[in-house]
């Protein structure tokens, strides 16, 4: 019998292929990179807001406990630490089972393109990789569950979604990075100029890490620029977050902003990068332009890669990117108060039979993602696959209140106006930091 393919060994492609073997299910993990959880060790640097307890998948400890592996019990573990102490023995674990140096370029039915409704569900799945070596082949699967993640395809600075105009120049001169810098590298900017875009929790621990620096040398200048009218909730639920870390997090940023050591832009929505005098200017649709910035750090979430699935009938939202079901659950436009539903088989599941997104690519756009939603998917997923009809219909997790209320906030409202939705209202902090031509 084929494989089930699962695309990508980050956290929840291998915690699938430990659910796949527990329920007799050979696993084929396809990972592009030279390691396992070759992304999270790019943002290695970033301490994790879910403690230990909530790192680890149930299957995966259950295959690793057997080898002498004892799970680390306390604590938050940066990136680093989480693949050191458990991915990289839990793909170990696995042995030949992960592929490295393997991109899927593309996923169908064998013998039938897109448009083919003949004997399509009968046929099995066909996964074109491109190895690291160049060379190409063709595996037959009977399933395929991509949990291939978001991290190589960050959304840019423009307001639009597209790229501003001259953003790819900015980045080739070395003054732009759509990755969070590391507390060493937030220190290298000290006595610079540092624009943050974005309101993510990527973008919180840019701030609070910059403000650090700003505290130990004050000729250090950091611009936080947000692209709707309103603070809303960029400062995340603090300590009405049921996960403190993740509330911490907004709490530092809201600090940072009271105590002056940054700049709180709001209704910015860059139009253009211009690359003046060796430093970076951002200029907003309506004419604003920040000050020259000598690093702009574009913190303005995630995208799915949907391009080696053309061939595969999915059923994804207007808006997100995601699978429908799944992004009722998530759509900030419409999600107003307390914590999402998780999401199992039946969320997931598209049109075409046996086929699965998982892990931070089922929420497409959507932010915050936490890895226990990842584990409950893959395990539902796994059960469905394994004809536990019954399993994949449970829901054994219930995911943690964020505390932040109001959906995304009013997109045009001018800061005054603003209301922080049916919890608190919004913290009123905003210090002007641009200059308008003209």
């Amino acid at each position: 019998m084929n494989p089930v393919v699962v695309i990508g060994a980050g956290p929840q492609g291998l915690a699938a292929a430990a659910h796949l073997l527990e329920r007799g299910l050979e696993p084929v993990v396809l990972e592009s990179g030279d390691g396992p959880a070759s992304a999270v060790s790019e943002w290695g640097h970033v301490r994790l807001f879910s403690p230990w307890s909530e790192l680890i998948d149930p299957a995966s400890r259950r295959l690793l406990e057997p080898t002498g592996w004892s799970a680390p019990e306390t604590g938050y573990p940066t990136g680093t630490q989480w693949v050191e102490e458990y991915l990289a023995p839990l793909a170990e674990a696995l042995g030949d089972r992960v592929r490295y140096g393997s991109r899927v370029v593309g996923v169908g039915r064998k013998g039938r393109d897109l448009s083919v409704d003949a004997g399509r569900a009968e046929q099995p799945f066909v996964v074109h990789v491109r190895r690291a070596d160049g060379e190409e082949e063709r595996l037959e699967a009977q399933a395929v569950v991509d949990a291939s993640g978001t991290w190589r395809a960050p959304s840019p600075a423009g307001a639009e979604g597209l790229p501003a105009l001259g953003e790819h120049a900015a980045v080739e001169a070395g003054l732009l990075d759509h990755r969070t810098p590391s507390r060493d590298e937030a220190a290298e900017l000290a006595g610079k100029h540092v624009v943050v875009v974005g309101s993510g929790h990527s973008a919180a621990t840019a701030i609070g890490d910059l403000a650090a620096v700003v505290r130990r040398e004050p000729g250090t200048r950091v611009t936080w620029a947000l692209r709707r009218g309103t603070v809303g909730n960029a400062f995340g639920g603090g300590s009405a977050d049921e996960l403190p870390e993740r509330g911490a997090l907004g709490l530092r940023a809201k600090k940072a902003v009271e105590d002056g050591y940054v700049d709180l832009v709001t209704g910015f929505r860059t139009e253009r990068v211009l690359v003046e005098d060796g430093r970076a200017v951002l200029v907003a649709e309506d004419g604003r332009r920040l000050d020259p910035a000598d690093r702009v750090v574009v913190a303005t979430g995630f995208r799915p890669d949907l391009s080696f699935l053309t061939e595969v009938r999915l059923d994804l939202d207007v808006r997100l990117q995601a699978p429908t079901k799944v992004a009722t659950e998530v759509d900030p436009n419409l999600h107003s108060c307390g914590s999402v539903r998780a999401t199992g088989a039946t969320d997931l599941a598209h049109p075409e039979p046996g086929f699965y997104i998982v892990g931070a690519k089922s929420y497409g756009r959507a932010p915050t993602f936490l890895a226990m939603t990842g584990y409950e998917q893959v395990r539902s997923v796994v059960a469905e696959l394994s004809g536990d009809h019954e399993a994949a219909d449970r829901v054994e997790l219930e995911l943690p209140d964020t505390g932040v209320c109001g959906g995304s906030g009013l997109f045009d409202a001018p800061e005054q106006a603003t209301s922080g939705g049916c919890c608190t209202s919004a913290p009123q902090l905003v210090q002007i930091g641009t200059r308008t031509d003209g």
